[in-house]
């Protein structure tokens, strides 16, 4: 099984990625002959051909086709032109020597005038509403897209490592690359032939994959993210995104605000009339590109576009990249895209070991403005794939490829399947599963969450625990599991079992049963640490003698019923014991304090899940979601029967959660969280809301950063979490900070909560727990991306500043690595 961390960096590696063909690469550096300076905005192209670029302010240009001819082009004004023989599918570097050019010129008044780009821009501005494909009431193409995945920054002294020395021969298929000036060893490739559907009405967004392999590996849950679901570019959005971050398109409707432009050159391609405009930023560290387009004149569509991404940008794991989309006119009307290829340098530090991806995707069998099939209508997922007819053999490859595979390409096939043969292959990838995962498998069984082992909290002392649940290999439709633990302070043994069955993996249908006799932490956000895990020894702010001893048992019902629309049937039944630091105390009808062991509740939940378009990595059980670019909505309605097992009261709790994140490019983008709750009924304090407090020096978005457990009670509240991500917007202008590619980030919270009397009287509260007499409000500014990992939130608390225990100023600490 891909576990989801493991699979979500391998995810990212692959599916913005990329991939070579039969390609004629040419890279290098233009330089004037005399002088040896750069020579930078020098035309470089293949002659009798549409593909060409300029070079850079230091006279580097890159070119990849797949319609190379033999000729390199290359001219700038004041030199003499310069034709270059080339050799078509091969990757070459040269550095141009230009030799200025004599001339004699009469004298020349010279007048302001427009920037000639200026007119094109603005009939492409005019037009971008009808040249945009969204438009479309709908459509569906075929796609054939390859990826390949290299490791780079690699030296001949690896194969001497113990770690590698029963890997030695794969170092026989390392390369280098100009565009990049590393080198690289090939390590995965995949193909896939699929289908793409898209409708406005009804809503659907589809990719039905037909064929797919992996370097030999056959395996689904890597087919799921093999196409485009995580690269859909237009390139008429005013911001583009890739990956997290969004970057301003060249012919955005502002982007004059942003790029230089130059009319280079103009000629047919296809049977149109086409400009090539050149592009490039205006400032620094800014999330723009620079390369070029071609348009065509009368609709002015877009017919070639090359964005490179800028070299200072502020970015992570995206070092450098290298797009070229290529588009044809479909009918009068309509030009869409039929051809990508992409480059991508994936790095964290500048020389440690990073990832080429490479991607290579063509287009065809485009139909527009036709009905989506009703049985890809009835799909409940984005992703589908036929598992009756994904297994191909090596005819269908050849007869479906748009693109010849290379004979590099067919070496990789071979390599990957060698190293899968070398017994510490499997070590190696049993190691790293993991470090992922948290468990360690042994065959049928794994033991973990290893993090949980020993810990230590003042109640339980030391606390040594061993868990574990079983593998895959055990089965892939039921998976029982547990833990025991032992508390050398309180001298008490504490369990649980569980057992999850699964009725069907996509759509998700899963049923799920526990017990458990163990502590727990009353009014701790889902969002935070276990109460065993070792970080929380660590980062305690506070000693934490709050911890309660609970027998609980739950069970529930997921079922999915269409991608991102689920309902979840749960049962629980608890026993919270009363602490000597929190005990439980009832009021008489005297108005004396009656002591109590114990508390017990017993309630059904109903739970709705929304989130259009959502995104998961699975595995055979577990699902991780990764969002939506939709806002998400979670409701629990929660029931709780008079005289049920043990229930003295009856209750009704209502929670209504909805989140969402707004790009606000180019000032990154804007992320919330708005909760609802009520209960209707009387209940004591532990089954109310007991506000998210967190007693870490770790930061947590789901709970109140500067609130102690048991500060404040509600049966009634509204929350409103704001977080505002600058993305180095304002760092990137100031030049000392400019280089350490710090970001920005504010963030507030805000908590309004009511309290009824009947609530205040059903049980003495301990000391320090409250209703809210106003609003409750704490504020933060940190910094993000220190050591491209690290982020430092000053926290301010703004109000309730009288009550004991309570800190105005706090530092919390995070930790995200992100693009």
């Amino acid at each position: 099984m891909f576990k989801p961390v493991f699979l979500f960096t391998l995810i990212v590696l692959l599916n913005s990625l990329m991939s070579d063909a039969q390609r004629t690469i040419v890279s290098g550096k233009v330089i004037d002959a005399e002088t040896n300076e750069p020579i930078p905005f020098t035309n470089v192209g293949f002659q009798h051909s549409p593909v060409g670029t300029i070079s850079e302010m230091d006279g580097t240009f890159f070119l990849s086709t797949l319609k190379g001819t033999d000729t390199l082009f290359v001219s700038s004004l004041g030199y003499q032109i310069m034709k270059l023989p080339v050799q078509t599918g091969k990757e070459q570097h040269f550095t141009v020597k230009l030799v200025p050019a004599t001339f004699t010129l009469d004298a020349v008044v010279v007048k302001p005038g427009e920037n000639p780009a200026f007119r094109i821009l603005r009939e492409i501005y005019a037009r971008k509403k009808q040249n945009d494909p969204s438009r479309l009431e709908s459509y569906h193409y075929r796609a054939y897209t390859k990826l390949r995945l290299d490791l780079n920054n690699i030296t001949e002294k690896m194969k001497d490592t113990r770690f590698l020395k029963d890997f030695g021969f794969v170092f026989d298929y390392m390369d280098s690359s100009e565009l990049f000036n590393k080198n690289y060893l090939p390590l995965l490739i995949t193909e896939s032939v699929s289908k793409m559907y898209y409708s406005k009405n009804p809503p659907v967004n589809r990719e039905v994959i037909e064929a797919f392999k992996v370097s030999g590996i056959e395996n689904k849950t890597i087919s799921q993210f093999s196409g485009r679901m995580y690269q859909q570019m237009n390139i008429y959005d005013n911001f583009i995104i890739f990956f997290d971050p969004g970057f301003i398109s060249p012919i955005a409707d502002f982007g004059r605000m942003y790029y230089k432009y130059h009319l280079d050159d103009s000629a047919t391609i296809d049977n149109h009339w086409c400009y090539k405009i050149s592009f490039r930023p205006k400032r620094k560290q800014e999330r723009t590109f620079h390369g070029f387009f071609w348009v065509a004149d009368t609709t002015f569509a877009i017919k070639t576009i090359q964005l490179r991404v800028s070299a200072d940008v502020n970015l992570n794991l995206l070092k450098d990249m290298v797009a070229t989309y290529n588009y044809d006119q479909v009918n009068d009307t309509t030009w869409f895209l039929t051809s990508e290829d992409l480059v991508i340098d994936f790095n964290v530090f500048e020389k440690a070991y990073g990832f080429f991806g490479r991607k290579t995707a063509v287009y065809d069998s485009i139909s527009l403005d036709h009905p989506v099939p009703d049985e890809i209508t009835r799909i409940t997922t984005d992703t589908y794939v036929e598992e009756n007819l994904i297994d191909r053999d090596e005819s269908f490859w050849e007869s479906n490829r748009k693109t010849p595979i290379t004979l590099e390409d067919r070496k990789v096939y071979e390599m990957v399947d060698s190293v899968k043969t070398v017994p510490r292959y499997k070590l190696y990838y049993g190691f790293i599963n993991m470090l992922a995962s948290y468990y360690i498998v042994a065959g049928p069984v794994e033991y973990g969450p290893y993090y949980t082992t020993v810990s230590s909290n003042p109640v339980e002392g030391l606390r040594l625990r061993v868990g574990g649940r079983t593998s895959n290999a055990f089965s892939t439709k039921i998976m029982p599991g547990g833990h025991v633990a032992y508390g050398f302070g309180d001298k008490r043994l504490k369990y649980g079992l569980y057992c999850q069955y699964m009725v069907n993996n996509n759509p998700r249908r899963t049923a799920y049963v526990g017990y458990f006799h163990d502590i727990r932490q009353l009014g701790k956000s889902d969002n935070a640490f276990l109460d065993d895990n070792f970080m929380v020894s660590l980062l305690r702010r506070n000693p934490n003698y709050k911890l309660t001893m609970t027998d609980q048992f739950k069970a529930s019902y997921e079922h999915e019923w269409a991608h991102g629309v689920s309902n979840t049937l749960k049962f629980n039944h608890q026993v919270i014991y009363s602490t000597e630091y929190v005990p439980f105390g009832y009021f008489s009808p005297e108005g004396d304090t009656v002591s109590a062991s114990s508390l017990s509740s017993t309630d059904f939940t109903l739970s709705v899940h929304f989130a259009y378009r959502e995104k998961f990595l699975w595995g055979k059980f577990e699902r991780v979601s990764l969002g939506s670019v939709y806002p998400i909505i979670d409701l629990d309605l929660t029931y709780g029967p008079k005289d049920f097992m043990d229930n003295k009261n009856e209750y009704f709790k209502l929670r209504m959660k909805v989140s969402d994140w707004i790009e606000t490019n180019p000032m990154g983008y804007f992320k919330y969280i708005l909760t609802y709750g009520k209960i209707y009924g009387s209940l004591p304090y532990p089954l109310l809301n007991l506000h998210e407090g967190n007693e870490t020096y770790a930061f947590d978005a789901l709970s109140f950063n500067m609130m102690n457990y048991y500060e404040f009670v509600s049966d009634e509240y509204f929350r409103i979490f704001a977080e505002q991500h600058f993305q180095g917007f304002f760092f990137n202008r100031i030049p000392l900070l400019r280089k350490l590619n710090w970001r920005e980030v504010l963030n507030c919270n805000v908590l309004f909560g009511g309290l009824s009397e009947k609530n205040k009287r059903e049980m003495v509260f301990p000391e320090g727990l409250t209703g809210l007499d106003g609003p409750y409000l704490e504020a933060g500014a940190g910094v993000e991306n220190i050591f491209k990992l690290l982020r430092v939130d000053a926290m301010w608390r703004l109000s309730y500043l009288g009550k004991p225990g309570v800190n105005s100023f706090g530092v919390r600490v995070s930790a995200r690595l992100s693009f």
